[in-house]
């Protein structure tokens, strides 16, 4: 069995999310039954100040790192299935303004990593095909992913749950406004699996990026109008 991690400063916390190589012939490096551990909601305040610190000084974070490295660091920090980072932004007893801030820095990481290095591949019709079909990023995972892999909301008709998911749903909306088709896909993935409870702000959302787009690849223009009525996988 794999130790407890304690008192990790900043910079050992990085190390501990992205510093692992990857195998994509095995499990990736938080699965394995010896790995070290880190509790992420002993102190939810310290995971959210680290994750915020990191996204906004991506490229920064970037640099010793693969982009596959990154990838796979992105996913653990993402997915519950991985660990416990997102919830901390639920955690009520960590400021508002604190919590809103680190969303915020999810603008960051799409438009100074996955602007940059992500490849001009839609991930929705690679599925089923082969890893690395045609020179795909790495990264082109995480940023397609990323809100299916995000377990965060909050019910629609309370106060507290109202108010983080506009913060979420912003993030979408300017994610679809890089010049990017990757991060444009990504955005409509969100909105897609938001449009249930925002049918509204999904619509006008997807209709507005629709009118100042009007020569969109009609790949991407369908997956656009599939967001719009909620039908994304």
């Amino acid at each position: 069995m794999g130790g407890q991690l304690t008192n990790l400063s900043y910079d050992e916390w990085l190390m501990y999310v992205f510093d692992h190589p990857v195998d994509d012939a095995m499990p990736a490096w938080h699965f394995a039954p010896n790995a070290d551990w880190w509790n992420e909601l002993d102190d939810p305040a310290i995971t959210v100040c680290y994750l915020t610190q990191a996204f906004e000084s991506i490229e920064i974070v970037a640099q010793p790192y693969t982009d596959a490295q990154l990838n796979q660091g992105l996913w653990f920090l993402l997915s519950n299935a991985c660990s416990s980072h997102m919830f901390a932004l639920m955690d009520e007893n960590v400021p508002w303004q604190e919590r809103e801030r680190c969303i915020q820095s999810f603008s960051c990481v799409y438009e100074r990593l996955f602007v940059p290095r992500c490849t001009p591949h839609l991930s929705h019709l690679l599925r089923g095909t082969p890893s690395d079909p045609q020179g795909v990023n790495p990264l082109n995972s995480a940023c397609y992913m990323w809100w299916d892999i995000v377990p965060l909301g909050g019910k629609p008709d309370d106060t507290i749950g109202h108010r983080l998911n506009h913060a979420l749903l912003d993030v979408m909306e300017r994610a679809l406004a890089l010049d990017s088709i990757a991060c444009q896909e990504s955005a409509l993935h969100g909105l897609g699996h938001w449009c249930r409870y925002y049918p509204d702000t999904v619509t006008a959302t997807i209709d507005a990026y629709l009118k100042r787009q009007p020569a969109l690849p009609q790949e991407l223009k369908t997956y656009a109008l599939s967001a719009r009525g909620g039908c994304v996988l």
